[in-house]
């Protein structure tokens, strides 16, 4: 201390000395606390800096939430993938042991049921090919066979009074036809390493090879399958003229000249045809016939001179032959010599086919290196359910 300070702290009390070294301590420490807090602030506003700097380098780099909820959705069609890709079929098994009552896994002796999408991708195709499939009536069974019951004669009925006696009516006559179901099955193949290729789409690949394959055999076999092994077709029943009918067969209506049309009035055939199926079927019924034979009939023309054919107003709308829809189907036969080249009728209650909504895929990396094999099956049927619903223009004389 100087001495001026000494000089003036001896004229200063003792207690008002004590008071201002207090409020000069207090003074510094406010200070010093400032200063830290000044400094805690500076450290935490860089801190949050270099959070947010983090959290938006993570968000560039993360998969997006769609494609997590995808995955989550989706768990089979990955596990899927993966057994088409490399033959992994740890996911599959995982999925059938969490999930015994699923649908969409089996176990892997017989092969993996399709990812769901892809199953109904071939379904949609099917549905979509010029096949009796897109006029007949189909069925989803369990089961290794489909039974089709059918009254194919009416319950009596008369006329009384009050005072006359009634007699009894005849009893309707039931039909039980049974349609087998049969193993249908295609077997595309891929290079391993076209597999190992992440942007090629195997499942859709997959899916557009195992349906055409599957449309191409399904329709021969709607039409003219033996039923051995596969669909009974409805040109493989026995077949009779329209006028000695009888159930069990299917009744034809003749041209009148053999291999073609009658020389003079061909359209009347056709004619003869539409009025030979019953009623109460000519109105959902649908002329079937392959382009060679629908490239004759269109040119035909009644008796005014107009054209019995026109064509569909609307894009996907049928042509029509005297105002029923006409099927292209090519796998009827051609005009010929005693052929059945056109068939009338009404398919939805004619035809019954009968599928099993699965379809398996087994994989297969041995058999034909250093291609892998992709053996798909499904399971389906059909068979003529009622054989007054459809009728047969053959190409003879009688």
């Amino acid at each position: 201390m100087t001495a001026r300070q000494t000089k003036a702290s001896a004229g200063v009390p003792e207690g008002a000395r004590g008071a201002a070294e207090v409020t000069s301590a207090l003074l510094g420490f406010l200070n010093e606390f400032k200063g830290f807090q000044d400094d805690l602030k500076a450290r935490l506003q860089h801190q949050d800096e270099r959070l947010t700097m983090l959290d938006r380098k993570t968000i560039s780099h993360a998969r997006p939430a769609l494609s997590a909820a995808a995955e989550a959705e989706a768990p089979h069609q990955k596990a899927f993938d993966a057994y088409l890709r490399t033959g992994d079929d740890d996911g599959l098994r995982a999925l059938v042991l969490e999930a015994k009552g699923m649908t969409t896994a089996v176990a892997g002796d017989g092969g993996y049921l399709v990812d769901p999408q892809t199953a109904e991708t071939i379904r949609s195709v099917l549905r979509g090919a010029a096949s009796i499939r897109a006029i007949a009536n189909v069925v989803n069974v369990e089961a290794i066979a489909f039974d089709v019951l059918v009254d194919r004669t009416d319950v009596g009925s008369g006329w009384t009074d009050e005072a006359s006696t009634i007699t009894e009516t005849d009893t309707p006559a039931i039909e039980r036809i049974s349609i087998p179901l049969h193993e249908l099955s295609a077997m595309p193949k891929a290079s391993q390493r076209l597999l190992d290729d992440s942007a090629f789409d195997i499942e859709g690949w997959l899916a557009s090879r195992i349906a055409d394959k599957f449309a191409r055999a399904e329709a021969a076999a709607f039409v003219s399958g033996d039923g051995i092994g596969k669909p009974k077709g409805f040109l493989a029943h026995n077949k009779v003229a329209e006028d000695s009918w009888a159930w069990g067969a299917l009744g034809y209506v003749a041209t009148g000249a053999a291999g073609d049309f009658s020389a003079t009035n061909p359209a009347d055939a056709i004619v003869d045809l539409v009025y030979a199926l019953g009623a109460g079927y000519r109105a959902n019924a649908t002329f079937v016939m392959n382009s060679k034979t629908a490239g004759a009939v269109r040119k035909m023309k009644d008796g005014d001179g107009r054209f019995l054919w026109s064509d569909g107003l609307a894009s996907g709308e049928p042509a029509r032959l005297m105002g029923y829809p006409v099927l292209i189907a090519e796998d009827m036969p051609d005009i010929g010599a005693n052929a059945y080249a056109i068939a009338f009728g009404d398919f939805r209650a004619g035809y019954t086919i009968a599928d099993r909504p699965d379809l398996r895929v087994l994989r297969d990396p041995f058999s034909a290196k250093p291609h892998v094999l992709f053996y798909a099956t499904k399971r389906v049927g059909g068979d003529v359910s009622d054989f007054a619903a459809i009728k047969l223009l053959k190409f003879a004389v009688s």
